[in-house]
């Protein structure tokens, strides 16, 4: 190692991005055929409609300058995402008793390239100089952990119920009540609404949770899926402030490529997140491209009630397979796992097999995670399963 570098940098392990996933299906590889279904990384399936892709070119030719630096400040992006933000509030589920959500603003507003920075930021903000511990329930997105542990900071892990994915509330009140001996107090609480790689929405029981978490402790809830599950907690922040949720444009409005991403919070928490990101952190398509997103949100949302059918018909096949567990979703995607405590090397074969057969999935935590694609790309991924198992 290094001489210069940190000790404990050599323990960690980095994020593993879909191995030969986009290469692969670009230009096709000795071990993989020419066509390759990439429901691995939770995008969706649809690219932009050939519409929006003129309009954001014409963009790019007509109005952006390279040769300038973007807009530093998010203007017009943060405005357009404060309106979409008390939209969806009033729409979701959850908050449709209500007449009217209107108090969210550009100043509750912080983007950034990608959901990930905003977590490296939040960390930042918390828990360096051993102020602070993370508290996060297995399994769940592994970036939290990850991120983390390249600032140095602890990560105390607390599990699920096996059957629902529950988070373990007991064991996570005593980790907050009780720190480990060396260990800072926990000071981020992480959690995802609903969970990947598992796809369960947050229950009555772990919301009541915390809620009673005490105003020292910042919670994070991810709602990533939002659009898919349309359970929300915005209509609550007003009365936590010790709460951000953070979002995404990578999934329902299709625009992986671009890395935008978005955090709603109190005004000052938003504001020394501001004060904590890279300058210039988003680019300008990048920026033009989710305000286009978010001005067409109609038809780019419109694939969504396909997505789900979709996903709900591929959950009732799988089923009915024999040798695996597979639970419902509120997001787009399943996870599955093998009967019978298999042996790792029986999850791995799985997992290869459909790689060489033309299917991508994510291995993880003990399983496989399927994001939904399109239907002949499911139909494809149900007969390779039922081929296999």
């Amino acid at each position: 190692m290094l001489p210069f570098l940190r000790s404990d940098l050599a323990q960690l392990v980095s994020y593993t991005p879909h191995p030969g996933g986009a290469d692969a299906a670009a230009h096709g590889s000795p071990t993989q055929p020419a066509q390759v279904d990439r429901l691995d990384t939770n995008e969706s399936p649809y690219d932009l409609p050939e519409d929006l892709k003129q309009k954001l070119a014409w963009a790019y030719q007509h109005e952006l300058e390279a040769n300038r630096y973007p807009d530093g400040g998010h203007a017009a992006l943060k405005g357009a995402i404060a309106q979409y933000a008390n939209q969806s509030a009033y729409q979701s589920a959850q908050s449709s008793a209500q007449s009217s959500v209107s108090w969210v603003t550009s100043a509750h507003i912080s983007v950034s390239n990608g959901s990930d920075e905003l977590i490296r930021s939040l960390l930042i903000a918390t828990c360096l100089r051993a102020e602070g511990s993370v508290l996060v329930a297995d399994p769940t997105f592994s970036m939290y952990g990850i991120t983390a542990n390249t600032l140095g900071v602890p990560v105390v892990r607390v599990g699920r119920n096996a059957q629902t994915f529950e988070t373990d509330l007991a064991a996570a009140s005593h980790a907050i009540a009780t720190p480990a001996a060396g260990q800072p107090a926990i000071r981020i609480v992480f959690t995802v609404h609903p969970n990947s790689p598992t796809g369960n929405a947050l229950t009555d029981a772990e919301l009541d949770w915390l809620r009673s978490l005490p105003p020292h402790i910042l919670v994070v809830i991810d709602e990533a899926y939002f659009e898919f599950s349309q359970q929300t907690v915005l209509a609550e922040l007003p009365q936590h402030p010790n709460w951000v949720i953070l979002r995404t444009f990578s999934k329902a409005f299709r625009l992986a490529s671009h890395r935008v991403g978005y955090a709603i919070a109190h005004p000052e928490l938003a504001a020394t997140l501001e004060k904590i990101r890279l300058p210039y952190n988003l680019p300008s398509l990048s920026q033009r491209a989710a305000e286009l997103a978010l001005a067409h949100q109609d038809a780019l949302l419109a694939a969504i009630p396909m997505l789900l059918s979709e996903r709900d018909r591929l959950f009732q096949a799988l089923a009915e397979l024999p040798g695996i567990t597979v639970w419902p979703s509120a997001a787009n995607f399943l996870f599955l796992r093998l009967q019978n405590d298999p042996a790792e090397e029986q999850l791995e074969t799985l997992f290869q097999s459909l790689k060489s057969a033309g299917t991508l999935v994510r291995k993880t935590c003990g399983g496989l995670r399927i994001t939904i694609g399109t239907p002949a790309e499911n139909q494809r991924t149900l007969n390779r399963l039922r081929d296999r198992l």
